[in-house]
């Protein structure tokens, strides 16, 4: 078993937050496991807890759509959630919950050592960069310690505002050329340091 497995296992047992008690299945994500992407969404949903596996409902399938439309398939990318059981009713996970499964996705990425992180939505964008507004930083790569971050709206967002779904398909766009410059050693992005500007938003 490899270790990556071995976390999974213990995702599926674990009961360090309430989430433990009232979700079907945990889900600890699926992919490759030497991924050059990694996508990171919020939470499991309904059709996520009942089949044990990340972004199968009608958000997975855009998710696929959009990869689909730079050339990459669901199963080139490692798929997880920054919290692994699903939280009653898809309420937004709280902080404690967050907190308890941070050391999972923490580990995950130590393990995968993506070169790209998609973050899908607010609060896996927060895991990297607490102080950042997705508003203005989606479609944006930047560095970070862990490789480089590539913000997004979570698909779900474009399922509920429409307005999103064509913010979200540009965004895409931009990841093939960001993946050739990492293959070739090359990628140019800023450092993920907020600006005195951002810290006075919060």
């Amino acid at each position: 078993m490899s270790e990556l497995e071995a976390l999974a296992q213990r995702i599926r047992t674990c009961q360090d937050c309430p989430l433990g008690r009232t979700r079907t299945l945990a889900v600890p994500g699926e992919g490759p496991e030497h991924p050059l992407v990694m996508c990171i969404g919020e939470a499991p949903g309904y059709h996520e807890d009942q089949q044990g596996r990340p972004f199968v409902g009608p958000a997975g399938k855009f998710l696929e759509e959009l990869l689909a439309s730079v050339g990459l398939k669901r199963s080139d990318v490692y798929i997880t959630n920054v919290v692994k059981c699903r939280p009653p009713d898809n309420r937004d996970p709280l902080p404690g919950e967050i907190e308890a499964c941070k050391k999972y996705l923490v580990r995950q990425i130590e393990l995968l050592q993506p070169k790209i992180i998609v973050t899908l939505g607010r609060y896996s964008l927060a895991h990297f960069a607490p102080r950042e507004s997705i508003s203005k930083v989606h479609g944006k790569p930047r560095k970070i310690k862990e490789g480089i971050l590539f913000p997004m709206y979570h698909p779900a967002a474009a399922l509920h505002y429409q307005a999103l779904r064509s913010t979200l398909e540009q965004d895409i766009r931009l990841l093939p050329a960001l993946i050739k410059q990492v293959q070739e050693g090359a990628a140019q992005v800023p450092s993920a340091q907020p600006s005195a500007q951002q810290l006075s938003m919060f």
